[in-house]
């Protein structure tokens, strides 16, 4: 018996001591809460704690202690707890007597504490729990966070096996949009791809496109880092560095991954923007490490400022300046979610400051927040209070309050609706995905707004920019500055003052190169960010009218030209030898100084016609040679101006027939000079029937007329525009050059015919000697022709047409001053000479001369003369009187066929013979 008593003994205290090690362990594995009763439970999980201690390592299943209290994962908590209460005590839920009740968890910001607190959440409560009260009896309907996205993700996946709503508050990793992968999650703002577009977007605004990024490692801040990356090459942004920080701050390699981004910063001055992801520990550590390099290099502090563009990760959050000052930080411009109306909480504070402790009954967290606050403070009870309550007013943002709020209503309105047409009193009347089906498919209001959540699960109502700053010891980091929009992708400034303060930020350059101004490009090296270039000119004809451009654009080179390094094209002159060129108004002076010249003279020789010097100019002639100079001189004024195709045309076509017509007229006077001083009786005879005035100028006229036509048939001139470099040349293009050179070659053959008849004739009478002047005034033409053509070839531009003018001006008055202007001379001032007598006189003593040098071998020229019975013949119809008509010959016939003159002696020439030749 004692031996059996002894057994039943052992194994009754065996059997206690198992049962106590299962107490045992089973109390090591609860964790924190706060709960409340209700008919629908909503489950909660907020960072109460920033991290676990993961130093103790067991191989049993055990809870990592959580270590370092944030106030602000209390405050959020505070909230869902405040606005479940106000839900049960609004119509909505009294109309369907239903009320809510909730659990909620620590995540301590470890994604395994999370799935343990997930997993106590889903699971019924048994009879070991600890936990008697009617929340944890009933399952849990919604759940409402993570916090962090990494913890989120993981929740995400273990709600989905049952199907079970959660609606995250500040979780905005784009992978959680995917609801082919996670189909219960669903969040009151906007996902990371949104947030990161607006940034690039700001920082677009201010022209920085040089910045660095600092993250933390996981989902949320890789996937916020691609995205950035993203939308900022899109925009011509690039990234100088990219530093990732380890998650956990309780990591061993978080400090000297701080200490090298810490350097990365320092040694890259160039980049004065710095994006960043990271949490508000890892912020509050980096700036401390900045400093800490900063001072050890002998820098002032200054050198460390930058402009910090924070994530809504810790946009909020002002302990991460720590001993730091905004002037050594420099300025942070944050990005948090849209704030609502925080009159609601505020309330609650103030209720909850006047419980006092005994607010803490079923609410863990507050009891040991109290305690915390009393091992610091050592204060007394209301003073305690009074300081916890200003401590959570302190860390309680109007974002993340909005958000926990609409998460709440529509959790809410989706059991009303559902319970409108059943009895939720009872367990189990409700399942989770009734709920999750409610709040898709239902709107609901908060405050009289109304709010949905679109296809991706997402609440997308923008974001609030807002620029921290300080006053004197304190540092403000919810001034909102501008409010962002998601349909537009768009900024609305708001706050007067400190926008000013926010927009004097374009004065901070963040660029690795340095903008390159209007009239040059970027060239980026090979292998370089596409950030840093150097800047080179634009070459000619191209430019670049906006900075920073990649290349340059062309100009239209048939209308503008530019020079090098231009920002703009310079639309090319016009240039033609216009009427208001000085060369030009000169030319046209002596053209309209020849035309009345002609004119004038034209008038004397018409008023004179009957005198011996007009009649000897050849009388009707002499007009007709007139008006030919005239329309040459016309002729000359076209290459005047702008030209066009009519112009073109008419310009050579009527110098070359006027000119023609011209030299024809002086050919017909050089033939009857060669025909008035023939004495070769046979030839005389032959050029007595070719001399057929009329004949030869209208063939000589009507041969360059046909020259002119074919010209203008086939191939007439134009006006074109030759483009210069930097100008455009309107000019008249001759058509045919072949053309052109055929019609001044006809008048050259005629002007050299002329010279050569004329220069046979040089010898006569000088006061009536015409054979002269034409053979100067037609070797006058040949020179300056002959000149004309190499410098018409080897001359371009403005005063090509000129050229031309010039040498068209020289003939006309080289004609006016050889053939005209001598014999002007002699009608205004020597009317002496312009008589019949003094004409004869003329001729008599040509002739005396003439006799006297034929007497000196009149021996010898009548021997032979007579021995061959031939005569000489004298022809002097030329130094007679002309008629009137200059076409019709006065020739004298030969001295057989005079009866006075019947042979010339020896010494001597029969005067009779002269004196019946020149007598009237």
């Amino acid at each position: 018996m004692a031996r059996a008593a002894l057994l039943i003994y052992l194994h009754i205290a065996l059997f206690l001591n198992i049962l106590e090690t299962g107490h045992a362990s089973e109390r090591s594995t609860r964790v924190l809460e706060a709960t409340a009763p209700g008919d629908i439970i909503i489950g909660g999980i907020f960072p109460i704690h920033e991290d676990v201690d993961k130093e103790n390592t067991f191989f049993e299943p055990h809870i990592q202690p959580c270590i370092r209290f944030q106030n602000e994962g209390l405050a959020r908590a505070l909230t869902m707890i405040n606005a479940i209460e106000m839900m049960n005590k609004s119509p909505l839920l009294a109309d369907v007597n239903v009320t809510l009740g909730y659990r909620v968890l620590d995540s301590c910001s470890d994604v395994s504490t999370a799935l343990r607190a997930t997993a106590d959440l889903t699971q019924p409560a048994n009879c070991h729990s600890g936990s008697h009260t009617s929340a944890s009896a009933r399952s849990v309907m919604a759940v409402i966070g993570a916090s962090h996205s990494e913890t989120s993700i993981a929740i995400a996946r273990q709600l989905t096996l049952k199907m079970i709503p959660q609606i995250s508050y500040s979780s905005t990793a784009v992978i959680l949009s995917d609801k082919s992968r996670f189909p219960t999650f669903m969040r009151t703002i906007p996902n990371d791809e949104h947030q990161t577009a607006a940034m690039v977007s700001l920082l677009s605004t201010y022209g920085w496109n040089w910045v660095g990024i600092v993250t933390t490692d996981g989902n949320y801040g890789r996937s916020a880092l691609d995205h950035f990356v993203s939308h900022a090459s899109e925009k011509g942004m690039c990234v100088a560095f990219k530093s990732i920080l380890p998650q956990s701050v309780s990591n061993p390699d978080v400090c000297s991954a701080v200490m090298q981004t810490a350097k990365t910063i320092y040694r890259n001055p160039k980049v004065q923007l710095v994006v960043s992801f990271a949490t508000a520990t890892h912020m509050m550590y980096l700036y401390q490490e900045l400093k800490n390099q900063t001072l050890k290099a002998g820098q002032n502090m200054r050198s460390m400022r930058r402009v910090w563009v924070a994530s809504d990760s810790w946009s909020s959050s002002s302990s991460v300046t720590g001993n730091l000052t905004l002037d050594d930080i420099g300025h942070i411009v944050g990005f948090t979610f849209k704030r609502g109306d925080m009159s609601s909480f505020s309330e609650y504070l103030s209720r909850l400051e006047a419980a006092g402790q005994d607010y803490t009954e079923n609410n863990s967290f507050m009891q040991e927040f109290y305690r915390q606050l009393n091992a610091t403070e050592g204060s007394g009870y209301t003073e305690l209070v009074s300081k916890a309550v200003n401590t959570l007013r302190e860390h309680s943002h109007a974002a993340s309050v909005f958000s926990i709020e609409m998460a709440v209503s529509a959790i809410a309105q989706a059991v009303a609706s559902i319970c409108k047409s059943r009895d939720c009193k009872t367990p189990g009347t409700v399942q989770p995905w009734e709920v999750l089906k409610a709040l898709w498919m239902q709107k609901f209001k908060l405050r009289g707004q109304g709010y949905t959540f679109d296809s991706r699960g997402d609440i997308n109502l923008g974001y609030d920019v807002t620029m921290w700053k300080s006053d004197g010891g304190s540092i403000y980091v919810h001034d909102v500055v501008a409010q962002y929009h998601l349909h537009n992708n768009t900024f609305t400034y708001t706050n007067y003052s400190t926008t000013r303060h926010f927009q004097g930020l374009k004065h901070i350059i963040s660029k690795c190169s340095n903008s390159c101004v209007p009239g040059e490009f970027k060239k980026t090296a090979e292998g370089q960010h596409t950030c840093c270039y150097e800047c080179i000119n634009c070459t000619e004809n191209y430019y670049s009218n906006n900075t920073d451009m990649d290349q340059c654009l062309s100009c239209d080179t048939n209308t503008e030209w530019s020079p090098k390094g231009s920002s703009s094209c310079i639309p090319k002159t016009l240039l033609f030898f216009s009427w208001q060129n000085g060369f030009a108004v000169v030319l046209l002076t002596f053209s309209a100084l020849g035309i009345l010249l002609t004119v004038l003279v034209s008038a004397l020789f018409l008023h004179q016609r009957d005198t011996p010097v007009v009649k000897a100019a050849g009388g009707p002639l002499s007009q007709t040679i007139l008006f030919s100079v005239v329309i040459s001189y016309i002729s000359a004024m076209l290459f005047v101006g702008r030209p066009n195709s009519l112009q073109c045309k008419a310009r050579q076509v009527l110098f070359g027939i006027s000119f023609t017509l011209c030299v024809s007229c002086i050919l017909v006077k050089t033939l009857h000079i060669l025909l008035a001083f023939q004495f070769d009786p046979k030839l005389q005879e032959v050029l007595r029937r070719l001399y057929q005035p009329y004949i030869i100028v209208s063939i000589c006229v009507a041969l360059q007329v046909t020259t002119c036509i074919c010209w203008l048939v086939l191939k007439s001139p134009y006006n074109h525009i030759i483009r210069l470099p930097t100008s455009l040349l309107e000019d008249c293009h001759e058509g045919s050059y072949l053309a052109f050179g055929v019609m001044l070659g006809y008048i050259a053959v005629l002007a050299f015919v002329c010279f050569i008849c004329a220069f046979k004739g040089r010898k006569l009478p000088q006061h009536y000697n015409e054979a002269k002047f034409i053979t100067f005034s037609m070797l006058l033409y040949l020179i300056s022709w002959l000149l004309f053509v190499p410098v018409y070839v080897t001359t371009s531009g403005v005063y090509l047409p000129a050229v031309e003018m010039v040498v068209i001006l020289i003939s006309n008055f080289g004609i006016l001053s050889c053939h005209f202007f001598p014999k002007c001379y002699i009608i205004l001032f020597k009317k002496e000479q312009n008589t019949k007598s003094a004409f004869r006189k003329n001729l008599y003593e040509y002739s005396s001369k003439t006799t006297d040098s034929v007497s000196v071998s009149g021996s010898s020229v009548s021997e032979r003369q007579s021995s061959t019975g031939q005569h000489f013949v004298i022809s002097a119809s030329s130094l007679s009187v002309p008629a009137a008509n200059p076409f019709k010959t006065a020739m004298v016939t030969n001295c057989r066929e005079q009866t006075s003159c019947t042979s010339l002696h020896r010494g001597s020439i029969s005067r009779h013979c002269l004196r019946r030749s020149t007598s009237i």
